[in-house]
């Protein structure tokens, strides 16, 4: 995962928010989108998106098989306009619109008892069924870590508990999370 200044978390926010803009107003990416410089890192992403503090849409991409900046292109897209929990965005929804970028260390083997609220995301896998909540998610919800673990093992379509399952894979992540606090958007 890199390190990022504040200039590179601005440049990564600023392109989020130009896909977001031109997705929902002109129905397409950008023409280009920056492959040099911090855009061309390569790790797990995802965009989430939240209107008046409200979820509107969260997709990401656990492994860094693109660059960053493709990355970001293609999840903040696909939170505006295909997560198929919400309504896809509107033009008049862009100026309440937040962005927040979160970017993915590898996922790695955990110990379920070494889970720390705020600090570790989890990816749980069965067999083709995976789920994966972000370190936000057990702060934002107020869960424990065993509530943690189920509520992925429930996201995985799994039953609750099924982290217990030696069978099931537990794997923990780190992220470094930004957001620009509903900066307007110039369309």
């Amino acid at each position: 995962m890199p390190s990022l200044s504040n200039a590179n978390r601005e440049e990564l926010l600023r392109l989020a928010r130009q896909v977001v803009v031109e997705a929902v107003t002109l129905g397409r990416l950008p023409e280009k989108v920056p492959n040099d410089g911090v855009f061309a890192e390569r790790c797990g992403v995802f965009v989430t998106l939240r209107r008046r503090h409200r979820l509107q849409g969260c997709i990401g991409v656990v492994e860094g098989n693109d660059t960053l900046g493709e990355s970001i292109a293609h999840c903040a897209a696909g939170a505006a306009l295909h997560d198929p929990r919400f309504a896809p965005l509107r033009a008049e929804d862009l100026r309440d619109v937040e962005i927040e970028i979160s970017l993915l260390s590898p996922p790695a083997p955990i110990d379920p008892a070494r889970i720390e609220i705020g600090h570790h995301g989890l990816l749980i896998s069965k067999g083709n069924q995976r789920g994966l909540l972000l370190p936000q998610v057990a702060v934002e919800h107020k869960l424990t870590s065993e509530q943690f673990l189920d509520e992925a093992c429930r996201k995985a379509q799994l039953p609750r508990q099924s982290w217990r399952d030696p069978g099931t894979q537990v794997l923990g992540f780190t992220c470094e999370v930004f957001g620009d606090g509903g900066v307007a958007a110039s369309a």
